[in-house]
C-alpha cells in the first residue's frame, strides 16, 4: 500500500519526522525498513533520516501482511455496517465473542472476519480489531486493515478521542436526566472474569443521559469516556441500577432478553485518511427493541 504526503515545512526536517508527524509509529517504520517496504521521496528511495528541505513528494510503501495460521477464517455471517481501504466496522451480534480464547470455539467475530477477507482475497490477511465487546453485548466493533490504520486508531483511544456511544436499559427508574459516573474500576478478588469499584483501581468515567423512564427500568444513552473491561456494567450496578439480564453484577432476569442489555449503538473518529469525521451507526436489536416496549 502507498501513502502519499506533500512536505510544507519550511526548515530542514528528517523524513521519519514528517512521517511521525502523520501517525506513523517506530514499530511500522521497522516493518517497512525491514519487510518489503519502501520511503520515497519525488519517487527515489531513501533512508528515513533522509533530510528534506521544503516541497518533496514523500511516500511510504509498506509491506503485504499475510496473515498467520493462529487465527482460522470462518464463513458464519458477518454484518459489515462499513467498509473502506482502511476500516472495516461490523454490527457483532449478541452471544458471538470479539476474539478467540481458549474456552471458546473458533466462530468469533475476529473469525468471521478473517474468513471475509479471504473470500475477498484481500492482499492484507491480518485481522487487526481495535475495539472489542463482551460476548453478551452487541453493537459495533471496528477493525483496521492494515498496520498503520490500526496505529491511527490507538493514538486516538490513548487520547480518548473517539466516541462510542452505547444504549444500555437498567434496572430501576434513574431520577436525574443526566449524570456521571466516576469510580475506579479494578478485578475482582477471586475472578478473572469480574469487575469490582476499588481504591487501587484504574480511574474510569462514565456520562449518561436517560433517554425513556418506565415503571421499573431506564433506558439510558451511555457515553464512555475511559474503556475499563465491564465499566458499563461494574458502574450501573455500583450505583444500585444493574443492567436488565446482568446476572453477573446481580442484575435482574427478564423473559424479554436472556443478556445484558447492552449494545454500542455509534462509533465516531476521525479518518486522516478521508480527512475528515467517520460515524457509524449500528440499529438496535430486536431483543432490546422488545424489552423497551
Amino acid at each position: 500500500m502507498r501513502f502519499t504526503w506533500r512536505n510544507t515545512a519550511t526548515v530542514p526536517m528528517k523524513v521519519k519526522t514528517l512521517l511521525s508527524q502523520h501517525g506513523v509509529t517506530r514499530s511500522l517504520l521497522k516493518k517497512v525498513k525491514y519487510h518489503g517496504g519502501a520511503i520515497l521521496v519525488n519517487d527515489q528511495p531513501v533512508l528515513a533520516i533522509h533530510v528534506l528541505t521544503g516541497g518533496e513528494k514523500v511516500t511510504m510503501v509498506t509491506p503485504i501482511e499475510i496473515g498467520n495460521d493462529f487465527l482460522g477464517g470462518s464463513d458464519l455471517p458477518l454484518t459489515i455496517l462499513y467498509e473502506d481501504r482502511d476500516y472495516l466496522i461490523a454490527n457483532k451480534p449478541a452471544g458471538v465473542a470479539s476474539v478467540p480464547a481458549h474456552h471458546l470455539p473458533e466462530n468469533t467475530l475476529a473469525n468471521r472476519v478473517k474468513g471475509y477477507y479471504q473470500a475477498q482475497a484481500y492482499e492484507n490477511q491480518v485481522v487487526h480489531i481495535t475495539t472489542r465487546l463482551d460476548r453478551d453485548t452487541s453493537g459495533i466493533v471496528l477493525f483496521a486493515k492494515h498496520h498503520f490504520a490500526h496505529s491511527i486508531i490507538d493514538a486516538q483511544l490513548k487520547t480518548h478521542a473517539m466516541r462510542k456511544m452505547y444504549l444500555a436499559v437498567v434496572s430501576g427508574v434513574l431520577p436525574a436526566d443526566h449524570g456521571w459516573l466516576d469510580q475506579p474500576i479494578g478485578r475482582a478478588p477471586g475472578s478473572f472474569i469480574k469487575r469490582t469499584i476499588t481504591p487501587d483501581g484504574r480511574p474510569s468515567l462514565t456520562e449518561y443521559w436517560v433517554v425513556r423512564r418506565l415503571a421499573d427500568r431506564t433506558v439510558v444513552k451511555v457515553r464512555l469516556h475511559t474503556g475499563r473491561t465491564h465499566q458499563i456494567r461494574v458502574h450501573f450496578a455500583a450505583a444500585g441500577y444493574p443492567l436488565i439480564g446482568d446476572t453477573l453484577y446481580g442484575g435482574p432476569r427478564n423473559p424479554w432478553i436472556n443478556r445484558q442489555a447492552l449494545h454500542c449503538m455509534q462509533l465516531s473518529f476521525y479518518d486522516p485518511f478521508l480527512q475528515r469525521d467517520l460515524t457509524t451507526f449500528a440499529p438496535l436489536p430486536q431483543d432490546i427493541v422488545d424489552l423497551m416496549r
